[in-house]
């Protein structure tokens, strides 16, 4: 399976970008997936209303974004939480491809949602953004799936060290282990049934 992992906090060596490395160490366990991680330390996607994203003029960060996520059976966006709600980025990122240029992006994908927190929240990103990509998945009339279980990574940099290796407390590695196994199993049933459709 082919999956990328979307930090999408702009800070340097962010708490988003540990729980993806995390993630990519145990799926590296399987051995038996394509992992690309992204992070947005490099972001410079304009916002809605400044500017747009165009096939034609991509800067490197959003050639390497795009075609990430297009190849991608999986995507999965670990999103901080900054006031209580997804960061900007993250949101304007989805409403700058969710139109007609970039309709494929939301196309026969399975779409995951972790929140991150350095104390105990994540859900409400999480859940806003699962929301977006929703609506937009039905405004493109596309076929995909957002897997409705949603992780919140609480205390992570307790939990996880700067490469992502897990150091902390035995609830958080047994939650995120079967956060991502549901997942991972949300995504092959949605293959499998796309491959049967086809």
């Amino acid at each position: 399976m082919k999956i990328t992992l979307i930090a999408t906090s702009p800070r340097k060596n962010s708490n988003s970008l540990r729980f993806v490395s995390y993630l990519r160490h145990l799926l590296a366990e399987e051995g038996q997936h394509d992992v690309t991680i992204l992070d947005f330390e490099q972001y410079d996607v304009p916002f809605v209303g400044q500017g747009a994203v165009k096939r034609e003029t991509l800067t490197p960060f959003q050639a390497q974004l795009i075609n990430a996520w297009e190849a991608a059976d999986l995507v999965l966006f670990a999103m901080p939480e900054y006031n209580w709600t997804a960061p900007p980025q993250a949101t304007n990122l989805v409403h700058q491809l969710g139109g007609p240029t970039f309709k494929h992006l939301f196309e026969n994908k399975v779409f995951a949602m972790a929140g991150i927190s350095n104390g105990r929240g994540g859900r409400q990103p999480a859940l806003d953004m699962t929301t977006v990509v929703n609506k937009l998945i039905s405004f493109t009339n596309s076929y995909s799936i957002v897997s409705p279980k949603l992780y919140e990574s609480h205390e992570t940099d307790k939990n996880l060290d700067e490469q992502g290796h897990f150091v902390g407390h035995e609830v958080y590695e047994r939650t995120a282990k079967a956060f991502l196994h549901y997942t991972l199993n949300v995504a092959q049933r949605w293959m499998t049934s796309s491959l049967v459709e086809k």
